[in-house]
């Protein structure tokens, strides 16, 4: 019983990490997407 359950913990500590990576992953894309329209918002605003 000890065995399956280190095993279950384990899967849920590694699907956790999976989530927040892939988390990260869109926050990182978001900002990335935020810069770009501010940067095309400065560029047509000098024009």
């Amino acid at each position: 019983m000890t065995r399956i359950s280190i095993v279950l913990a384990a899967l849920l500590a590694l699907s956790a990490c999976g989530n927040t990576i892939r988390g990260m992953g869109r926050d990182t894309a978001n900002a990335v997407d935020a810069t770009q329209d501010a940067g095309r918002s400065v560029e047509n605003a000098a024009n």
